[in-house]
């Protein structure tokens, strides 16, 4: 099972595959940061990616 790279949690596969970056690291998670947080990291590599 997949951990978060920054507090250790589990977090399911279908979390890795939205919010992993391309080197597939979870850099945070809900258990350690705030949605709001996750959604605008994810919203940023949308942007870097185009």
């Amino acid at each position: 099972m997949a951990t978060c790279d920054h507090c250790g949690s589990h977090v399911s596969e279908q979390f890795v595959r939205v919010f992993a970056d391309e080197n597939g690291q979870i850099r945070a998670c809900p258990s350690c940061s705030a949605n709001a947080g996750i959604a605008e990291a994810a919203r940023q590599r949308t942007v870097q990616r185009t």
